[in-house]
């Protein structure tokens, strides 16, 4: 099993992808709406994932606790923008200049957690956990996939 970091890592790899790939479309086309499905259930699921089994656990550091809720912060933000690029007209201007937002302040995230926070993380989760918690992840990450469209639900109701 690979550790949490690399597990992260390779999430945030696929979704620098698929942002490089919808930024290369245009128009309301299927290579369009097809790239951009894939990256809003990986990227909810990862981010509720993450959420959940790794900073969960930073929470325990005071460090961990600023760390923990500017990244939380910083999901919350990227998940409302993708609410409205849902809710958009995908062949529009203000779609495609939205979801460059969106690109922009996603790239800085993966930078900062992959620049920043690992590095601090490695104290809270050394290496002889990183194994369980790769596991932990992927297993939460799975199932939260299920539960997409409940939250989703659940939020536009509030």
């Amino acid at each position: 099993m690979p550790s949490i970091y690399d597990t992260i890592k390779a999430d945030h790899q696929d979704h620098r992808d698929l942002l490089d790939r919808i930024a290369q479309t245009s128009g309301d086309s299927t290579e369009r709406r097809e790239a951009w499905d894939t990256f809003y259930q990986d990227v909810k699921s990862h981010a509720a994932a993450e959420e959940e089994t790794f900073y969960s656990k930073l929470m325990a550091q005071t460090w961990g606790q600023d760390a923990a809720r500017h990244s939380v912060h910083e999901h919350q933000q990227m998940d409302d923008i993708m609410e409205e690029l849902n809710e958009m007209d995908m062949a529009s201007s203000g779609w495609i200049t939205r979801f460059r937002t969106l690109k922009h302040d996603y790239e800085h995230h993966m930078d900062e957690e992959e620049n920043e926070v690992f590095s601090r993380a490695k104290e809270v989760i050394g290496e002889e956990e990183n194994d369980a918690y790769g596991a932990k992840f992927e297993a939460r990450k799975r199932e939260e996939r299920k539960l997409i469209d409940e939250k989703r639900e659940d939020s536009l109701e509030d």
